[in-house]
């Protein structure tokens, strides 16, 4: 089986005064839902926020490869793609 990275982002939580807003991780596996799986494991509960439990993308959640938007958990990622996980937000 192939396996891909994802060097993703993420908005890391503020402790007391001494705030660090972005951090680079880097997960392993050969599809979008790999990847997604992988967070999962590094990060409970991470995956649940993002996917539903009949394994569906949830709708304030958008994942593009290498700038476009992927709609299938099975998308299959390359080496050199780009993973963004974009959450949209609101509120007044």
């Amino acid at each position: 089986m192939r396996q891909s990275a994802a060097l993703l982002r993420l908005v890391r939580k503020c402790h007391n005064t001494r705030c660090d807003p972005y951090f680079w991780c880097l997960f392993f596996g050969a599809t979008l839902a790999a990847i997604l799986t992988d967070l999962g494991r590094l990060y409970p509960g991470m995956r649940f926020r993002m996917i539903d439990e009949q394994d569906r993308m949830r709708p304030h959640i958008r994942f593009f490869v290498d700038g476009e938007q992927v709609h299938d958990l099975s998308q299959p990622l390359r080496p050199a793609d780009e993973l963004v996980i974009v959450q949209a937000l609101s509120g007044g």
